[in-house]
């Protein structure tokens, strides 16, 4: 928290924002303004309100201090950046840049709105180092509605590989290197955001979906076309990482493409051992590399799965309930600044004092407990319980009451909000 201390203009914002940050990392069942705020020992939550709405603070250069603190603890020289989105289910239509689209959070086509996030992944861990809100068509469309969200101005429509290419740029112009980029299908796809990354002479491997065409000495063919093609030689054995129950492994087997320009093109095929079913990535490389790095920086793509995990489930990343985008831009950045804390912690312990025989080695789930626990150990007595119980009890009342007067009166009048709008 003092590294980031100067991005406050008063005092009283930098302690409160500290507090919401120990509220993340609490073991709370449900992490909001309310919650964390009766859990901090503050009487009611419009100081976190306040604090998420209308304090002066600077949420962007709160994240630049995210991203550099992220580099300065995880780094290492063959550090991939991954870039995947994930998506929040909301009620309603007036939260920045919710509508019915498809989120892999609920795996079908919800109310929801979604984000891009930018995971820098090393041998180290894994932490976000950026994120941008997904603004739909319908929302850019409307600008007054925009303008209501409090969504910047001008709010011009941005697909999710312009928004992933955003983000790296920002990463690479902030005078910070990673060995390459990966992300899914919805990144490999996009030439713009392909040609982008060999113009800086970035490497990457994208995923592209089994239709996709690539550039071949016989002319344009489909992926799974090619595959099909490959000899039994062609395909080679080997683990894509090491998860909780073993190695990964997969049949692997590399194409060169012919497409223009300098570097390396190639394509990289995966095939289940036991389904047999496949997948292509597209790769691009200023000089030639192995199969077994590009196996590496394949596989090293599901590092954001894990921390959309522990994020969400230590940190509090998805339970926001905020509407307008100042508001999830400042929860988003906190979020990150927590988890990359315990990804911090994690590092260090894992390189200064290993665990010894017959223990593993401390996870973020472990760090957060023990810092809780051992470290914050917040106590509240009876009367602090007892007060807020009064308060949210009295809240509650007053908003029953608005909504029975506007039923009354065939909505006219406006209820109580059941909390701050922020």
């Amino acid at each position: 928290m003092g590294r980031i201390a100067g991005r406050f203009a008063r005092v009283e914002t930098r302690r409160r924002a500290g507090r919401l940050v120990l509220g993340l990392l609490a073991e709370l069942p449900r992490k909001n303004c309310w919650t964390i705020a009766e859990w901090a020992g503050e009487k009611t939550p419009h100081g976190m309100q306040h604090l998420l709405c209308r304090a002066s603070w600077d949420a962007d250069a709160v994240r630049d201090d995210v991203r550099d603190y992220v580099v300065e603890h995880l780094h290492n020289e063959d550090a991939v950046l991954v870039v995947d989105e994930t998506g929040d289910v909301k009620k309603g239509v007036h939260t920045a840049g919710v509508q019915r689209q498809y989120t892999g959070t609920a795996e079908r086509i919800e109310n929801s709105q979604v984000a891009v996030y930018l995971v820098y992944a090393s041998r180290c861990g894994h932490a976000a180092v950026d994120r941008e809100l997904y603004i739909p068509r319908s929302w850019t469309n409307d600008p007054d509605r925009c303008r209501a969200a409090g969504i910047p101005e001008p709010a011009v429509f941005a697909t999710k590989p312009d928004l992933a290419r955003r983000m790296i740029e920002r990463f690479l112009d902030a005078g910070h290197h990673a060995a390459w980029i990966a992300g899914d299908e919805v990144y490999g796809g996009n030439p713009t955001l392909r040609t982008s990354l060999e113009a800086r002479g970035m490497s990457y491997v994208l995923a592209i979906a089994c239709s996709a065409e690539v550039a071949t000495g016989a002319g344009r063919i489909r992926a799974d076309s090619l595959a099909k093609r490959l000899p039994k030689r062609a395909w080679q054995k080997l683990s894509a990482a090491a998860g909780a129950k073993g190695h990964r492994f997969y049949d692997w087997a590399l194409i060169d493409l012919a497409e223009p320009g300098p570097g390396r093109h190639q394509m990289l095929i995966r095939r289940n051992r036991t389904t047999g079913q496949h997948a292509y990535y597209r790769c691009f490389s200023p000089e030639p590399v192995p199969l077994a790095e590009l196996v590496r920086v394949a596989g090293s793509r599901w590092r954001v799965e894990e921390t959309f995990q522990s994020g969400k489930g230590l940190a509090g990343l998805d339970e926001h309930q905020v509407r307008r985008y100042p508001s999830w831009a400042r929860w988003a950045t906190l979020a990150m600044l927590a988890h990359a804390f315990l990804a911090s912690v994690r590092a260090e312990e894992h390189a200064r004092r290993p665990a010894p025989d017959g223990l593993l080695p401390l996870s973020c789930n472990e760090i957060q407990r023990l810092f809780i626990a051992l470290i914050v150990r917040p106590v509240h007595d009876a009367a602090h319980r007892l007060d807020w119980s009064d308060w949210r009890r009295r809240h509650q009342a007053r908003a029953r009451a608005g909504h029975y007067r506007r039923q009354e009166t065939g909505g006219r009048v406006r209820p109580a909000p059941l909390s701050a709008t922020v």
